[in-house]
């Protein structure tokens, strides 16, 4: 019997995008290993997002190279953004890679798979549109939560991001296939769903009217048996009112909101093409918290953006501080090949100094962190429990409709449960607490 081991490096686009090839896989016959000395086939799906996370990458085929070597029958297969970018440099440093398949053209990944394994040499797929395969509902990494991918591209040009040149222009998928999707998912068994795209805000500019992202939330909502409903990522120059209404007012919708400000200094803002302003980024949220009081927000930001002064980086500090980021997930510039500001813009901050404001960026995160956790301890939330916590199997795992990590004691056929949880204690990153009542 023929096993696959899909492993996913990158966002939650990565993830959908392997059970996806997995789901392929599994329609041609192969089981799914959990471990790499048991695969016929190992996928590695990757980000090209940062440079650090290619060489990561690159590190991890090493690793596999020498399990290649003791069994040559193995196929390896690298896929996504990093092999759509740069196909010709993994043959050139990884020769013994069998499979290299775009994040825009993985839709005959088992073809591949199986012409290498019929002795037909190395398959190269890169460069084109191909459909992405059809889903097994029934093939995901968790039980009771699942992601959808509601779009892929994405039409804005932000200088330093690589995702137009990787996934294309931005298109949308049918409302009603996205419906029918989370209908199969709930039958399964999920109670969660998160609605993904790179700008999930301009969901449906592509499609007929009334298929916009408003619509979408509201028809997802109505699915019965569905008992959560999220979305991400999403762009404050988008951001529609109706869809912030959505959030306050349908009683599935989690009050938690994912929109990146990626610097708090117009100036480095316009350097990248944002398209908002600090005020603007301002506007949205206080638009949100005037809807939901209690909802939350998460951030990503980049340090060391060429040209960006030591007031600009305050900027970002003090934008932090006033909008209180449930989280915030802070990354130092690297420069992608071929994006406009490496073209245009002179990495000029120096390597320390990136170092140095993304340890007080991650500092000042932290304070908030611990503080807005602290507020929390002896209040009750509902918990979707996850499973048991990785280091005591004695204790559960959930979060909170804010997206909260929350631990508890419990049994483990709470899994996939939603519970009332009193916080009694936390840390920056987590909060702890017992069952109410």
């Amino acid at each position: 019997m023929k096993r696959l081991l899909v492993q996913s490096f990158g966002c939650q686009m990565n993830v959908y995008d392997g059970e996806l090839m997995a789901s392929a896989f599994r329609k041609a016959g192969y089981t799914l290993a959990s471990e790499p000395e048991a695969a016929d086939v190992i996928l590695i799906n990757t980000c090209a997002v940062r440079e650090r996370a290619e060489e990561k990458v690159f590190s991890h085929l090493g690793r596999l190279r020498r399990l290649k070597e003791r069994n040559p029958g193995l196929v390896l297969a690298v896929t996504g953004c990093m092999a759509e970018r740069m196909g010709k440099e993994i043959s050139r440093r990884a020769p013994y890679v069998d499979v290299i398949a775009g994040a825009r053209s993985f839709g005959g990944i088992v073809g591949l798979a199986e012409a290498v394994r019929e002795g037909a040499g190395a398959q190269i797929s890169i460069g084109f549109d191909s459909p992405p395969p059809d889903r097994d509902v029934t093939v995901r990494s968790d039980p009771h939560r699942a992601f959808i991918a509601v779009s892929r591209g994405c039409d804005h040009r932000c200088t330093f991001c690589i995702v137009p040149a990787t996934r294309g222009r931005e298109k949308g998928r049918p409302l009603s296939e996205l419906e029918a999707e989370v209908r199969r998912l709930v039958a399964d068994g999920v109670v969660e769903v998160t609605l993904l795209g790179q700008n999930i805000d301009s969901y449906g500019k592509d499609r007929p009217e009334g298929e916009d992202l408003h619509y979408l939330l509201r028809a997802c909502h109505e699915v019965e048996g569905l008992k959560r409903l999220r979305f991400v990522t999403s762009h404050p120059e988008d951001m529609q009112l109706e869809v912030l209404d959505d959030l306050a007012q349908l009683p599935k919708m989690c009050g938690a909101l994912h929109i990146p400000p990626q610097s708090g200094s117009n100036g480095v803002l316009k350097r990248m093409a944002r398209g908002y302003t600090r005020e603007r980024y301002l506007e949205v949220v206080h638009e949100f918290r005037k809807r939901d009081p209690q909802g939350e927000v998460a951030a990503d930001f980049i340090v060391g953006f060429p040209g960006e002064t030591d007031e600009d980086f305050e900027q970002s500090v003090t934008l932090l501080e006033e909008v209180r980021f449930q989280q915030s997930f802070i990354f130092r510039y690297s420069p992608r090949p071929g994006t406009p500001s490496e073209k245009h813009f002179e990495d000029d901050v120096p390597l320390a100094v990136k170092a140095a404001r993304n340890l007080r960026l991650l500092k000042a995160q932290e304070r908030v962190s611990k503080e807005k956790h602290e507020a929390m301890i002896g209040r009750t939330f509902e918990v979707l429990v996850e499973g048991p916590s990785k280091k005591d199997p004695a204790v559960l795992t959930g979060r909170t409709r804010g997206n909260h990590i929350l631990h508890f004691p419990g049994a483990e056929d709470l899994h996939g449960e939603l519970v009332e949880v009193t916080v009694e204690s936390c840390s920056p990153v987590s909060l702890r607490g017992r069952v109410a009542g």
